[in-house]
């Protein structure tokens, strides 16, 4: 065994563990890279990039469904050549790939450690045939998909979204479980990309949507495309090459069907298994994570730091790289260990229409000690949208009544991803709903239907306010 010592050692070369690095580096400390798997990040080789480019060509193939609509034809109905398809997701997923490798490149090799890293004590690790000591550790290795044990029993008919992004041209039927973010984005790309696709879940949930109202309506929306069953009774086998489910569906009839893949997406669980944590002096949650306060990402007062996906806070690609900062500053500067800034919330779902939620949403809202009202819209009548024909689906804004304040928001309809930014912006900045309504507002756009929602919560905080005095 060779020793050796560092200021910092990062776990985990992702997002977040590549930002810890770059900062403990900044502020002047030695710090080692340690990764016992591929280089790459989550997001490039397996999640953000890669979900994207399937989704795209699922958006193009489905664009040509509002052609009559618009008094268009086409000469003939729209082939998809499902190798062609994957072959340019591959491709254009191995050159992102390829630039985080190209920055993975560029750190010294002294800086690096290839080999999977466990703890012998709060500031000692063991990875391959090296022991290291640390003045303070960062551990961001990440998540992983989570299962049933069961459906190992599928073999290569089991794929999740780190396996399919391999195929080499598209099946004929796929059935994914979990009608959550990787689930649903996934299951309608597929849908309208001519797979047959059923979507199964359990407990009633639809990506990242809490208000009822709001999940409701993304059922109507779903349902109406392709067969989702939020709260299903399944059972899954498999016989030769393909995966049969056995499903009660809303009818209540039991129904059987052959599949090629079941399509896991029922969830990730931390990867911190095999870390030996139990050899330090944290505590730790049921599933094994440490305790951290999200301020700092410190674990308890050990000299240890927790970012990313590997946390289970809010595993989005921009939360992991402000954490891994967060993270890698407070290792260099530990003990003197400081607060870091930490972003209104923000998550979007890129299917269609999209999903979003701006600064924890509903469930943030009913939390507000002073109360809240909900100020509304719905895009089945909103002008761009129908322009469009694109009018689907509903915003909601919370304010919290007395001050005014936005509290967050959730919605599903058309560029939610620009309206949730614009939301999750004037939640950073402390904006009361009347300081938003004076922000200017083009003719024609979708935005204006955001300013009809706020307009709703202005004349209901004003209510509000009334009966307040009244009493």
């Amino acid at each position: 065994m060779r020793a050796v010592q560092t200021d910092v050692a990062v776990i985990g070369a992702g997002t977040a563990g590549l930002a810890a690095y770059r900062a403990a580096k900044a502020a002047g400390r030695n710090a080692l890279l340690i990764e016992g798997g591929p280089y790459g990040t989550t997001c490039a080789r397996v999640g953000c990039m890669p979900s994207k480019l399937l989704i795209a060509p699922a958006e193009a193939a489905h664009a040509v469904e509002r052609f009559t609509g618009f008094g268009l034809r086409l000469p003939a109905p729209v082939e998809v050549d499902g190798k062609a398809v994957m072959a340019r997701v591959r491709a254009e997923r191995d050159r992102f790939v390829g630039f985080v490798l190209q920055g993975v490149a560029g750190i010294p090799a002294h800086d690096k450690i290839d080999a999977c890293a466990r703890f012998v004590d709060d500031t000692t690790l063991v990875a391959g045939d090296t022991t290291i000591s640390a003045r303070a550790v960062v551990i961001a290795t990440g998540s992983s998909p989570s299962y049933p044990p069961g459906w190992n029993a599928l073999g290569e008919r089991l794929v999740t979204n780190e396996t399919m992004f391999e195929w080499t041209d598209l099946p004929q039927g796929v059935a994914v479980f979990g009608p959550g973010v990787i689930g649903l984005e996934l299951g309608q790309a597929l849908h309208r990309l001519g797979v047959r696709v059923k979507v199964f879940g359990r407990g009633g949930s639809v990506a990242h949507l809490v208000d009822p109202e709001l999940v409701a309506e993304a059922r109507r929306i779903f349902t109406a495309e392709f067969y989702l069953d939020v709260d299903a009774h399944a059972e899954v086998s498999r016989e030769g090459d393909e995966v049969v489910v056995r499903y009660r569906a809303p009818d209540g009839e039991w129904n059987t069907e052959r599949f090629d893949y079941l399509l896991a997406a029922t969830g990730r669980r931390p990867n911190v298994h095999g870390l030996a944590l139990e050899t330090t002096s944290v505590a730790r949650d049921a599933r094994g994570v440490p305790l951290f306060d999200r301020d700092t990402l410190q674990c308890g007062r050990a000299p240890i730091f927790i970012a990313g996906d590997v946390n289970a806070d809010v595993p989005l690609l921009h939360e992991a790289a402000d954490e891994g900062r967060i993270a890698g500053g407070n290792a260099a500067r530990f003990p003197d260990v400081r607060a870091g800034q930490r972003r209104a919330g923000l998550a979007i779902v890129f299917t269609d229409p999209q999903i979003a939620m701006v600064g924890g949403g509903y469930r943030a809202a009913r939390e507000s000690p002073h109360g809240f009202v909900t100020g509304t819209v719905s895009f089945d009548d909103q002008g761009r949208a129908r322009v469009m024909q694109r009018n689907r689906g509903r915003l909601h804004v919370y304010a919290e009544i007395g001050s005014g304040l936005l509290l967050g928001a959730e919605m599903i309809g058309p560029d939610a991803e620009h309206l949730a930014h614009l939301l999750a912006w004037a939640r950073q900045l402390d904006l009361t709903i009347g300081e938003m309504l004076m922000l200017p507002f083009y003719h024609p756009v979708v935005e204006e239907g955001l300013r009809t929602a706020l307009r709703d919560a202005y004349a209901k905080l004003d209510s509000a306010a009334k009966a307040k005095r009244a009493a």
